[in-house]
């Protein structure tokens, strides 16, 4: 039998900053809080082009089996948009990088409505946007 244990993110103001208060991930979706995420962008050279490199989804998740983003996340309550950039890159892809390898390109916000798999999901998300 296995336990799925609920994952606890920070809720946030309108520029990002944690409140002091928490809600597990599938409340924030089911109620539109605010929460926080990292996305990262691989870009490499290769025969003389410039590549982004993408991310197949789950067929289990939200957009089932959609390209993304190389590699993103929800940021557990507690850490930081770094720390768990660089967690997803390892996570998904088996990636090591370093903090000072992750170039900054902006923050955004993203508000989405949908149903998936029968439920409603809300998504608001504040996302920290790096490039490797």
């Amino acid at each position: 039998m296995v336990i799925a244990m609920k994952e606890f993110l920070d809720i946030v103001n309108a520029k990002g900053e944690p409140t002091g208060q928490v809600v597990a991930r599938d409340t924030a979706h089911e109620n539109g809080i605010w929460h926080r995420t990292s996305h990262v962008w691989l870009v490499r050279r290769k025969n003389g082009t410039v590549q982004i490199l993408l991310q197949k989804r789950t067929e289990m998740k939200s957009f089932p089996g959609c390209y993304d983003i190389s590699s993103a996340g929800h940021i557990p309550a507690g850490e930081d948009f770094v720390t768990s950039a660089l967690r997803e890159l390892k996570e998904e892809l088996g990636v090591t990088a370093k903090t000072e390898e992750l170039i900054f390109c902006g923050d955004r916000k993203i508000v989405s409505d949908d149903v998936f798999f029968g439920k409603e999901y809300h998504d608001r998300q504040y996302s920290r946007v790096f490039v490797l």
